[in-house]
């Protein structure tokens, strides 16, 4: 049994009033489609997640997904419902039996209920993920209450809603008329039968400001708390010689010389690997990766920046934002600053905008300015859970 799922961005997300649309938006250290994009990809029943984005927002979906195991983005239509048109036929081919078609901007969707989605779509060809109406509901008239609404039988509708994969497409492809507004009035216009499953009251829509600020307080519950900023440094150096290749920020750059070291002398990479290690109080790089150790003789250096990264992750935070700056006279940075950029952010897991890179010389003064080796310091940003300030007074 092949699963998919369909997550649908291409809406403009106006409401939340920012110039970004809010899918992209950053949810403590993540784009929101990226989040939400991340609770299928690990999810065990799902193998294939397919994305349809807005027609202009391409490099905003590439920067928000980089690194991530996807097929390429589907182009959405005008409206929702042409575009989980466009994604069910790109699926059409891909041996899909169900199908799981959840709103991007639901990023807070947890692995629970895709479980429950997924077992109901055992004996029902389609699902629908609900919530029990608890307030009081009034009709009104501009600013004059008209009268009581009986709640009784109405539920809050959600995604991921889960279909059988032809069933679905077959009522999408015979809905005519007006747009519907989900995908479970697709499959009910075409009469097939609906059950629901419990919902998740925290698995609510972004849609303005205040649902963001809502999101961001429940992550940092489940953390455990507040969080709080710290900040890391590092600065680390490495003499130019003749028969080593040059590697900096990951990449092999062209050089007539290269760094020398015990690994792969990526002084950029060291650099950050400290700052970040530095922000979370864990000494330095050779602490951890001694030169003594064979073990690291000639090793990529992404692996000690992974290692630093792991180290926050395991304290239940993220690597919020790196700054980068590489001192030498030669070869120039600017050429290949945005490759460098994008491999560091795909070690870092992170997004473009969080990593900052920067060239400088020293007017060909000291050894830098003499070609004689290169330079580069870094400034890391952490977020982790908060702890209690303690004093040693004595």
């Amino acid at each position: 049994m092949r699963t998919a799922a369909l997550i649908v961005a291409a809406g403009r997300g106006t409401r939340l009033g920012a110039d970004t649309p809010k899918q992209y938006l950053d949810l403590l250290g993540k784009p929101v489609l990226r989040r939400t994009i991340e609770a299928f990809l690990l999810h065990d029943e799902i193998d294939l997640v397919q994305s349809v984005i807005g027609a202009e927002h391409d490099d905003l979906y590439f920067d928000a997904t980089q690194g991530l195991d996807l097929p390429a983005p589907v182009t959405g239509g005008d409206t929702r419902q042409q575009s989980v048109a466009r994604g069910l036929a790109a699926l059409k081919d891909q041996g899909i039996d169900r199908v799981l078609i959840h709103d991007g901007a639901r990023a807070l969707v947890d692995a629970t209920l895709i479980t429950r989605v997924c077992h109901a779509l055992d004996d029902h060809p389609a699902v629908l993920p609900a919530v029990p109406v608890v307030d009081s509901l009034r009709r009104v008239t501009g600013d004059r209450v008209e009268g009581l609404v009986d709640r009784s039988g109405l539920v809050r509708a959600q995604t991921p809603q889960g279909f059988h994969f032809m069933t679905i497409l077959s009522a999408h492809e015979q809905a005519t008329g007006p747009d519907l507004s989900d995908d479970v009035a697709v499959a009910a216009a075409a009469g097939v039968p609906v059950v629901t499953v419990p919902g998740s009251d925290d698995n609510f829509k972004i849609t303005v400001m205040d649902d963001l600020r809502r999101a961001e307080d429940i992550l940092t519950r489940n953390t455990g708390g507040p969080m709080e900023t710290r900040t890391g440094s590092g600065f680390d150096v490495h003499r130019l010689v003749p028969g080593r290749p040059l590697m900096l920020c990951g990449l092999p750059i062209e050089h007539s010389h290269g760094l020398a070291g015990h690994s792969d002398a990526d002084v950029a990479l060291h650099a950050l690997t400290d700052a970040i290690l530095g922000a979370i109080a864990e000494g330095d790089i050779g602490d951890h990766f001694p030169p003594t150790d064979d073990r690291w003789r000639g090793v990529s250096s992404d692996i000690f920046l992974r290692y630093a990264v792991g180290l926050v992750r395991l304290r239940s935070g993220h690597v919020t934002s790196v700054d980068l700056t590489i001192i030498c006279e030669a070869p120039k940075i600017r050429p290949h600053r945005d490759a460098m950029r994008q491999r560091v952010a795909d070690i870092l897991e992170t997004s473009t905008n969080r990593v900052s890179i920067k060239a400088t010389t020293t007017e060909q003064l000291g050894f830098t300015g003499r070609a004689e080796g290169i330079a580069a310091q870094a400034i890391a940003t952490v977020a982790l859970p908060a702890e209690p300030v303690t004093l040693d007074v004595r």
